[in-house]
């Protein structure tokens, strides 16, 4: 029972290695991928896998990196493809949206209106949201407490933020997932923050190709591109289930029991069948996107 709360299956770095991909995740047991796109030009993937492999659940937002070059109908667009999702009566989501004061320059009002417009959405039809934040935790923290937010909650993935703001955060609604990468020794203080999580408040999440866990922890290695970059092989995941549960002094039975418990509480449960035809992995929309965090 593996459950990957933050990926983007979509993104080119991983298309070249689709076939073995797919299979590992499902050699592995993985039971749902919440796969998050990041602009109007990579929906359309998302959604070809969401119709092709039962285990993802689409989740459509704009990410704060690339708000700027989003369309004039960016939001109906948006709306049109969660209405289209709930039509074919698919459990879907909203993300990954939210604020970066990390990559510059920035533009903050931007970025705040468009995180806003999202998650208003979220709020109104009670989908679960995955907010992005780097640099910028308190500017989230104050938006997330002054805006209304989904009844089922929010998560923030790949949550780097304080541990004080964790009690505050979580009786707010948020779920925190860890990734992978936080068991790089430079990581030390996310570690320690997860250790003041609630456990009913806690997933586990890839973000792959992004976020590549140490050498240490990577059961399923991908070549190293041109540029010196190996993408993170989502089936890794298989590898930070033990170490977490070892962080929090857990058994990894238990663990597995406690993520799969609050998986299906936020996201519900694990998408069902495809429901119509699906092109085959050549024929999916291929938009060169940039990896987001």
């Amino acid at each position: 029972m593996f459950f990957d709360a933050h990926v983007h299956l979509q993104a080119p770095e991983l298309a070249p290695y689709w076939p073995e991909v797919a299979r590992d995740l499902e050699a592995m047991g993985l039971m749902c991928a919440v796969v998050n796109g990041t602009e109007e030009a990579d929906w359309p993937a998302v959604a070809a896998l969401a119709d092709r492999y039962e285990w993802v659940l689409p989740s459509y937002g704009l990410h704060p990196w690339l708000a700027a070059r989003r369309s004039p109908r960016w939001l109906e667009n948006l709306v049109v493809r969660l209405d289209e999702e709930a039509t074919l009566g698919r459990r879907h989501a909203i993300g990954e949206i939210g604020l970066d004061r990390w990559r510059r320059p920035f533009d903050a009002a931007d970025q705040q209106d468009v995180f806003l417009s999202q998650l208003a959405l979220g709020t109104a039809r009670n989908l679960p949201v995955s907010i992005h934040g780097l640099k910028a935790w308190g500017p989230l923290d104050e938006l997330l407490h002054r805006a209304p937010v989904p009844a089922r909650g929010f998560l923030l993935h790949a949550y780097t933020g304080p541990a004080s703001m964790v009690p505050r955060l979580a009786r707010r609604g948020a779920y925190f997932s860890f990734n992978g990468r936080f068991l790089d020794p430079r990581f030390l203080q996310a570690m320690d923050t997860f250790r003041h999580v609630p456990h009913d408040r806690l997933l586990i999440e890839t973000d792959a190709p992004s976020m590549r866990p140490p050498a240490s922890h990577v059961s399923h290695p991908l070549p190293t591109a041109a540029d010196g970059h190996a993408p993170n092989h989502p089936a890794n995941l298989a590898a930070v289930y033990p170490a977490l549960a070892n962080l929090l002094n857990l058994s990894e039975t238990t663990l597995r029991t406690l993520i799969k418990a609050n998986f299906e509480r936020f996201f519900g449960p694990p998408p069902g069948p495809p429901r119509r035809n699906i092109p085959e992995r050549d024929e999916l929309p291929r938009q060169p996107v940039e990896p987001a965090a």
